[in-house]
């Protein structure tokens, strides 16, 4: 069975504009499907296409000429040209720029893994030439498709990688996220770091994944790696812009006693996670099962963020904190996660939050329970279920 991926349809809708189609994200989420399904669609539809998945030495080959002859072949090779892993493509922006601005019209749908790379092959500006689209691992909803049972408990061991649900057993799926991982490391960073740092650089994949959802600093990080805090600086940024990890900052209106400066990090899946800590083991059984549903909560909010919105986290040097606070417009609306909790109480971190800002339009609790609204000190506070988490950014509007 194949997942239905809820962007399909805006990327399909790109084909009435001339913009360069761009897919980022981490190896296997489902970039390379994606093109597939669409190249389909539009033979299906009549249109001429043609597809290069630069991976491939007999494609890429095909691309060691001259950059006149690649843009002259391109604009009749068909309507629609896919490029999957462009990054390979030698003056890409050189490439898709003169395509683009050809009277005959060819559209570009393509894919990379790697930002570091994407933006050195995009040195010159399309700006106004492209849409950028991050595709990430399934959400919750799409892989109910899939998995109708049980979604949440697969979701929390298993993760959002769409490869997991071709495999009944549960060692193949395994064995494929540690493939994945594995890939990660050998194709996206042997090439951005030194040989004799790889380890470090697991160690320190290992450290983010333990810590996932924790205030960590670059110095903590560097003592346990044995590397200096510059270089960690330079790991994460790595790994943030191979999509594989990412930070949130600390929300403070300058007030006193609140965290500025702090960040918390995560990665990308839970399955990935999961396999970085060699523990499969399921919810009911785990002592980090906080940090999972928080992990989990966080997925679903990431992918639905926008131009106008960002999430962080909150937290007094007391230790009160709130898990994330999605903020749209300037407007801040606190989420907490917990993993266990009695309907109608409100987490003595979310009162310390709402007291100190009073303003708040909404508050959010997300545990096991869900449907019930009451009011703290006349903000409306809405508990929702795990499952219900991804809907928080469309009912704020």
């Amino acid at each position: 069975m194949e997942i239905k991926r809820s962007v399909f349809n805006k990327l399909y809708n790109d084909l009435s504009v001339r913009q360069i189609t761009i897919l980022v994200g981490p190896r296997q989420v489902g970039k390379t499907f994606l093109l597939r399904e669409l190249d389909r669609r539009f033979q299906k539809k009549g249109l001429k296409t043609a597809f290069f998945d630069l991976e491939q030495p007999s494609d890429l080959a095909r691309f060691n000429e001259p950059d006149a002859q690649i843009i002259e072949w391109l604009s009749k090779a068909g309507d629609v040209i896919f490029i999957d892993e462009f990054h390979y493509l030698k003056n890409a922006s050189k490439i898709f720029k003169a395509l683009y601005d050809r009277e005959a019209r060819v559209k570009i749908y393509a894919s990379g893994s790697s930002a570091l790379e994407i933006h050195t092959h995009l040195k010159e500006s399309l700006a106004g030439r492209k849409f950028v689209y991050h595709i990430f691992p399934c959400s919750l909803e799409e892989m109910e498709q899939a998995v109708p049972k049980e979604t949440f408990c697969y979701y929390c061991i298993y993760g959002g990688m769409p490869g997991t649900i071709h495999f009944s057993s549960e060692e193949m799926k395994k064995q494929l996220l540690a493939d994945i991982l594995q890939s990660y490391l050998l194709k996206d960073i042997k090439a951005l770091i030194r040989e004799e740092n790889l380890r470090a650089f697991n160690h320190l994949l290992y450290l983010l994944a333990q810590f996932q959802g924790n205030i960590v600093s670059v110095e903590s990080l560097g003592k346990e790696v044995g590397l200096t805090a510059h270089t960690i600086s330079s790991y994460l940024d790595i790994m943030g812009q191979t999509y594989v990890n990412f930070p949130i900052y600390s929300y403070s209106r300058n007030y006193g006693n609140e965290l500025k400066k702090s960040k918390k990090y995560y990665l990308f899946d839970i399955g990935i996670r999961n396999t970085l800590l060699k523990n499969f083991a399921p919810l009911e059984e785990r002592e980090d099962a906080g940090p999972i549903v928080e992990s989990y909560v966080f997925s679903q909010l990431q992918r639905q963020l926008s131009p106008e919105t960002e999430i962080r986290f909150w937290r007094l040097k007391g230790g009160e904190e709130v898990d994330f606070v999605w903020i749209k417009n300037r407007q801040a609306y606190p989420i907490e996660v917990k993993l266990k909790w009695k309907g109608g109480e409100i987490p003595s971190g979310l009162k310390s939050y709402l007291r100190r800002y009073p303003k708040t339009k909404k508050a959010f609790v997300v545990s096991g329970q869900s449907g019930e609204q009451i009011t703290f000190e006349a903000i409306p506070v809405q508990f929702k279920s795990f499952q219900e988490a991804g809907s928080i950014p469309k009912e704020i509007g």
